[in-house]
């Protein structure tokens, strides 16, 4: 399995009346770039706001480091970490 950086755009009326192009990004594991593509266009969210692909990074390495992906089972009590602004702002 490979790790893909997935940019994607749309327009959205409520910002600026649409005028502008936001943008999200999505990572998601798949076998390969078809299957990565696939796997973002069927996500409710990128249907409701009518998103594009911009672009899909295939992450192999950041830096001098690889990324090695391993499947976990749902036992394994993992979970991301997550900082908000305020949290930022105090460390």
């Amino acid at each position: 399995m490979k790790l893909f950086l997935v940019h994607t755009g749309y327009y959205d009326d409520s910002i600026s009346n649409g005028f502008y192009e936001s943008h999200t990004n999505y990572f998601v594991v798949a076998e390969n770039i078809k299957k990565a593509k696939g796997r973002i266009k069927k996500i409710d969210e990128f249907k409701d706001k009518k998103m594009h692909i911009d672009g899909i990074l295939e992450i192999q390495n950041i830096g001098n480091y690889s990324i090695k992906l391993e499947h976990l089972t749902l036992n394994d009590g993992l979970s991301n970490s997550q900082y908000t602004y305020d949290d930022i702002k105090k460390i």
